[in-house]
């Protein structure tokens, strides 16, 4: 591989593992697509450095396990600020009609 990919790589796996995040998160800090960062930590890395690797995927694994719970926690903060927001909006049209 290109040493300049190679880097970028190594640089993805430490950052994901140092924050603990996720790859959307790391994909938007490093300013390249999500397919990009899941390729470099899901392939090209497991043939530069093995045992870092098998750190990360125990991370992604982590990751891949609860983020249906995200998503339902997403959804819910959703539709509770949606309706927070009609509550306000009704309170404003009934002071506007006094």
């Amino acid at each position: 591989m290109n040493e300049y990919l190679d880097e970028r790589v190594l640089q993805l796996a430490e950052y994901i593992l140092d924050n603990q995040t996720t790859i959307r998160a790391t994909a938007a800090a490093f300013n390249i697509p999500k397919s990009t960062v899941h390729h470099d930590l899901s392939v090209k890395l497991k043939y530069l450095n093995y045992p870092l690797f098998l750190k990360v995927k125990h991370l992604l694994d982590e990751n891949f396990s609860i983020k249906h719970i995200h998503g339902g926690e997403s959804t819910k903060h959703k539709y509770e600020q949606l309706k927070r927001e009609i509550n306000n909006n009704d309170e404003i049209e009934f002071t506007n009609i006094l």
